[in-house]
């Protein structure tokens, strides 16, 4: 355990496992771990083992861990990495664990997969989450009891913490940090680390397009094909309907059984799918994005986007644009 901080600092306990998650595991030690003289009542921190046995991590790395589970019920925030797998099954030793240290009034707090081991413990139920976007549908799906939210980067609900993939694992601690120590110390921590001083845990979580589901050489995959040549052009669902040749409630039925979207909303999300993709990669401006994806107006342009991508435009570019 670290004996830097003073003996009455708030005790931090990040889980340790075999198959470990590597950066997961680094963002517990380099927010909560990191000696930080300059600040009064930092943490302390301890590696606590999940389980017996070796603690082989990510990458071929060995991890040694004294502390057992029993230091959970002292700690004031335990972190939980990502755990090593989603159907991997979770110990009843450290879901007791974590159950007990809840009890005690301990905080608890998941990174990515790590909230598996949250709901076996039975700690989720009836609460609000949110994990990686690749794992949401099946959280969702084993713990009907739990609320899950698809799109944010963080919850936090009655003294439990989720946060969505890796990298939020890092806005979820220094929102934790902000808490604790306020914010010119959470922004402080952040300059150190050379991220942003707050992204909202309400921020979506950025998901790429996913790949069209019409059937190769269909109809449907046709006039998609033709769509994507042409967003810069007005279509209805008068003029997809006529392309198409079909009605307008077949082609709906349609969409909806080949792609499970409605076709307007389809076409939305290829519109911004685009324009994420020259906002990622090109310098055009704004104003010509709105216009060769076919938005009609820059107002409907920000709208659409943040809407779906959670951030405005300008922003997105900002982070993830080329010279980001």
């Amino acid at each position: 355990m670290s004996q830097i901080a003073p003996r009455n600092a708030p005790l931090v306990c990040a889980l340790a496992y075999d198959g470990l998650c590597t950066f997961e595991f680094g963002i517990a030690v380099e927010l909560f771990a990191l000696p930080r003289p300059e600040f009064a009542d930092w943490y302390r921190y301890a590696t606590v083992k999940a389980e017996p046995g070796p603690i082989r991590a990510t990458g071929g790395i060995t991890i040694e861990a004294q502390d057992d589970l029993d230091l959970l019920r002292q700690a004031s925030l335990i972190i939980v990495p990502g755990w090593r797998g989603a159907d991997a099954p979770i110990p009843p030793a450290l879901c007791a664990a974590l159950q007990d240290a809840y009890a005690q009034g301990a905080r608890i707090a998941s990174i990515c997969s790590g909230v598996f081991v949250l709901a076996a413990a039975g700690l989720l139920t009836g609460k609000s989450a949110t994990t990686h976007w690749r794992y949401t549908d099946k959280l969702a799906a084993r713990y009907p009891d739990i609320a899950v939210d698809p799109d944010v980067l963080f919850v936090e609900d009655d003294r439990i913490f989720t946060s969505a993939g890796s990298a939020a694992g890092l806005d979820l601690g220094l929102h934790i940090i902000r808490q604790d120590h306020g914010a010119q110390v959470a922004a402080s921590v952040a300059r150190r680390l050379v991220l942003p001083a707050q992204r909202d845990g309400g921020q979506r979580q950025f998901v790429p397009r996913p790949e069209p589901k019409a059937r190769m050489g269909s109809d449907l995959a046709a006039l998609q094909d033709m769509i994507r040549a042409t967003l810069d052009e007005d279509w209805p669902m008068a003029r997809m309907a006529q392309t198409a040749a079909t009605s307008g409630r077949t082609l709906a039925r349609r969409f909806r059984e080949e792609t499970g979207d409605t076709p307007l909303n389809w076409l939305k999300l290829e519109r911004v799918s685009r324009a994420a993709e020259l906002l990622e990669n090109s310098a055009i401006p704004l104003a010509d994005i709105s216009e060769v994806c076919g938005f009609g107006s820059a107002e409907s342009f920000r709208r659409d986007f943040r809407k779906l991508m959670g951030v405005p435009p300008i922003r997105y570019r900002e982070r993830f644009g080329a010279a980001a």
